[in-house]
């Protein structure tokens, strides 16, 4: 899979790419197409070179025998960032980077699936950057982001959507949608949105007041 590279001007969305479970390569080759910055977690690095994929940056702690040498020579020009903070997951160190450069927004794959633990830090982080990046999931069977407080987008009918709150979500008011909320709301481990389903094609409105309140597009 060859370079995608057609702007540089920071504006639109990087890709990052994690060390999860692989997508499909339609998916990938999807988010690849417009995409102006490319950075791998270096966990991931000999996977996506082995798709012949153009990387502009690789970063992480490089505690795997990492052999910046190699990377240079198959992947050049390209930055190497070595971020050994312990204290931040290197998807977290890749958000970072990306707010320093001042590039708005970030499409993530390769972050869920595998490893439990990673897939639930990956998703429920959203939280601590909804102010600082728009982050979007995407897996084959996903699209994964926070809302806002107030949220309008058009879908087809029959569209499987979660709402998945990180804690408490309070006030939650829903249209189109097959089971309605009214100034309601849900709580991680007790009472969740999921496998809810758009009523007719046309806008949903999701409202809530108080809470991280995330959205899930799902297909089985």
């Amino acid at each position: 899979m060859s370079s995608h590279h057609i702007v540089r001007d920071d504006q639109e969305p990087a890709l990052i790419i994690a060390n999860g479970a692989a997508c499909n390569m339609e998916l990938l080759g999807q988010l690849l197409e417009w995409q102006p910055l490319v950075i791998v977690l270096d966990s991931a690095i000999e996977r996506v070179i082995d798709l012949n994929i153009k990387v502009d940056v690789v970063l992480g702690d490089f505690d795997r025998g990492f052999n910046p040498e190699e990377i240079l020579l198959s992947q050049f020009p390209i930055d190497i960032i070595h971020t050994p903070d312990q204290n931040k997951t290197d998807l977290e160190k890749a958000f970072d980077y990306l707010i320093e450069r001042g590039i708005p927004a970030a499409n993530v794959i390769w972050a869920t699936g595998r490893r439990a633990d990673h897939t639930i830090t990956n998703i429920t982080n959203l939280v601590s950057y909804r102010n600082q990046l728009k982050i979007v999931i995407h897996d084959d069977h996903s699209k994964i982001f926070l809302l806002p407080q107030k949220f309008q987008k058009w879908y087809t009918a029959g569209t499987n959507i979660s709402l998945i709150p990180i804690g408490v979500v309070s006030g939650i008011t829903t249209e189109n949608l097959l089971f309605p909320l009214k100034d309601e709301s849900l709580s991680m481990g007790y009472r969740t949105g999921s496998s809810n389903q758009v009523i007719e094609d046309g806008l949903v409105t999701i409202n809530h007041t108080n809470g991280d309140l995330l959205l899930m597009e799902c297909v089985d």
